[in-house]
């Protein structure tokens, strides 16, 4: 009977373990930067500065304003140093077993990150909203979310 609790112990913590990284897998909604480039136009300039905030870059020409927001790919780092010392029994043997964890850098980036072009039209608002062919929508999202109403 302890082998078949160890056992379903350890069932329950790996199935733990595969929901809390199946929740961390998931990224920014991708929609929302893709709703962003109808829902967005005929913005007032002075609502994109506040909800997206000042751009990374910006250029002028032909009476229209580009404004470039950049957002960094993220690096998911592990939390500090840890110890951890553990105690169990498999197929009759018991053990013990004492770890030692340092932070680093988990997965890598995998996301290049994401500029999106926001066009202000000589009427003082959006026209535009672009992203480079072949970016991630994901990575995209966090520039453009502040200025979308959640659906509801």
């Amino acid at each position: 009977m302890g082998k078949a609790r160890t056992a379903g112990a350890a069932m329950i913590l790996l199935g733990g373990t595969a929901v809390l990284l199946a929740g961390c897998a998931t990224g920014p909604d991708p929609e929302i930067a893709r709703r962003a480039q109808t829902a967005m136009v005929g913005m007032p300039k002075a609502d994109l500065l506040a909800c997206a905030g000042v751009p990374d870059r910006q250029a002028t020409a032909a009476g229209r304003e580009y404004y470039t927001y950049v957002a960094r790919p993220a690096v998911a780092y592990s939390p500090g140093s840890s110890i951890g010392i553990g105690a169990g029994s498999f197929g009759g043997s018991g053990g013990v077993g004492l770890g030692l964890g340092f932070g680093v850098p988990v997965g890598g980036s995998t996301s290049t990150g994401c500029e999106a072009t926001v066009v202000i039209g000589t009427r003082g608002t959006v026209e535009q909203v672009s992203y480079p062919a072949g970016a991630s929508l994901s990575a995209c999202t966090p520039i453009v979310s502040n200025c979308m109403t959640p659906r509801g």
